[in-house]
C-alpha cells in the first residue's frame, strides 16, 4: 500500500472550496440554460415543436391560447438570399432570440394557428394568426399577425395593451413551396 501525505493550511483549502463552487455554478448556469436563447423576462424558454402539444406548449410560454387544430401547414423554404422584406422579418426574429441567417436555404414547415386571446380582438377568431416556423422539431422563427386590411406583424411576446399601431407584414416573408390541407391536424 502506498501513502501520500500532503501539509495544506485552512487558507488552501478554502481557496480550493471556493474554486470547486465557482466550477459548480458555472457548470448549472450552462447546463440549466441549455444553450437557449431566452424571453425578455429572462426565463429559459423551450423550443421544442415536434407534436401538437409541444407547438401548443410553445405559444403558451408567452401567454398565448390557441385553436387546437391548426388553420394551415405548409413547407417553406427560407430564402437563401433575404430581400428587403425577409431582412424585417429576419431582425424581428433576431430581436426574440431566433436568427434565420443558419437557415437560409433550408426547408422548413409553417405551423398557422388561430390566435384565441389577442387583447381587444378575442371576439374576431380567425383574424389573428400565430405562425411558426419549423426546422428539426424545433421553433426556429415566428410571428404574431393581423390578417385584417392595414393588419399588424410583431413577435411572439404577448402584447400589454391592446391591438398594437398598424404595420404591414412583409409580403416575402416566408416562400410558400408546397401547401398540405388548411385546417389538416397532421403532425
Amino acid at each position: 500500500m502506498f501513502v501520500y501525505s500532503v501539509k495544506t493550511s485552512k487558507a488552501k483549502i478554502a481557496a480550493l472550496v471556493i474554486a470547486i463552487a465557482a466550477v459548480a455554478v458555472a457548470i448549472v448556469l450552462i447546463i440549466g440554460r441549455g444553450g437557449e436563447p431566452t424571453a425578455a423576462n429572462d426565463s429559459v424558454i423551450s423550443y421544442k415543436a415536434s407534436n401538437a402539444e409541444e407547438r401548443a406548449a410553445f405559444l403558451s410560454q408567452f401567454g398565448w391560447k390557441i385553436s387546437e387544430d391548426p388553420v394551415e401547414i405548409s413547407e417553406v423554404i427560407i430564402p437563401q438570399d433575404f430581400d428587403a422584406g425577409y431582412v424585417e422579418y429576419a431582425e424581428m426574429n433576431k430581436a426574440q432570440g431566433l436568427d434565420l441567417e443558419p437557415y437560409k436555404g433550408v426547408r422548413a414547415k409553417r405551423w398557422t394557428y388561430n390566435i384565441l386571446n389577442y387583447p381587444g380582438l378575442e371576439e374576431l377568431t380567425g383574424s389573428v394568426q400565430a405562425n411558426l416556423l419549423i426546422y428539426d422539431g424545433r421553433v426556429i422563427g415566428g410571428d404574431i399577425c393581423s390578417l385584417e386590411q392595414n393588419g399588424f406583424i410583431h413577435g411572439f411576446d404577448f402584447p400589454e395593451s391592446a391591438v398594437p399601431q398598424t404595420t404591414s407584414a412583409p409580403q416575402s416573408a416566408v416562400a410558400v413551396t408546397e401547401q398540405t390541407t388548411a385546417g389538416a391536424t397532421g403532425e
